[in-house]
């Protein structure tokens, strides 16, 4: 009977506080992967890591040592690819956009906590969960000031020349459109035109510029705002 291991105890504990950290942070910005995630990404990390380094411990003393190499590498190498995955799963392509990287490297960094911890690497772990923090948090509110927003809008229009005024009137204005898209409506037997636009606006002006926007047309909708 296995004796239990307080010190492999305190290192998948350690790994799931510190991937939890992670993982508030990100659900505090609303983004597809949270808390849970990342605390069980980091949690089976450590697991897979100490398994990778001790789990045989116990069997192969007892075989002879020179019919049998031992690489603890090999479980460790296969988290890597693995985590692949779950970080894939998070990227989506939306409205010839990318989104995601940035969550889905949260997840990658995560399982590198994971390991550290189940390698018995504290220090290491803590101060890459510090990082972390400050890349996400910190950096990106200092940084954020210096760029744009990345703002989804739809606006209504009642003719095909009320679009392309729609569209002068915003690029002159400054903003940056990086994709937008045209549907076709009818509303009491009028024929509506739908723009759904993605638009960059400076951060600093972002609400005078959004005020301005709305009431520079009749009917604007703003989908979401990101970054």
């Amino acid at each position: 009977m296995e004796l239990i291991n307080y010190e492999h105890l305190l290192r998948i504990f350690a790994a799931a506080m510190l991937g939890g950290v992670i993982g508030l942070e990100r659900a505090y910005r609303s983004k597809m992967a949270g808390f849970r995630t990342h605390f069980l990404v980091a949690l089976g990390s450590a697991i897979f890591m100490i398994i990778s380094i001790h789990g045989f411990d116990t069997d192969l003393p007892l075989l002879d040592k020179s019919n049998y190499s031992l690489d603890p590498a090999r479980i460790a190498a296969n988290i890597v690819t693995g985590i692949g995955f779950i970080g894939a799963g998070t990227i989506i392509f939306q409205k010839h956009t990318v989104r995601g990287i940035t969550t889905a490297a949260g997840i990658w960094v995560t399982a590198a906590i994971g390991m550290a911890c189940g390698a018995g690497h504290y220090a290491l772990s803590v101060a890459t969960t510090v990082l972390v923090l400050l890349c996400l948090e910190i950096f990106s509110f200092v940084l954020g000031k210096m760029g744009k927003k990345t703002v989804s809008l739809a606006i209504t229009a009642r003719s095909r020349y009320e679009v392309n005024s729609i569209i002068d009137k915003l690029k002159s204005a400054g903003f940056s459109i990086d994709t937008y898209n045209i549907e076709i409506s009818h509303k009491d037997d009028v024929k509506i035109y739908v723009i759904s636009l993605d638009v960059k606006i400076s951060r600093k002006e972002y609400d005078k510029r959004i005020s301005d926007l709305i009431a520079g047309f009749d009917e604007v909708y703003v989908d979401n705002i990101q970054g």
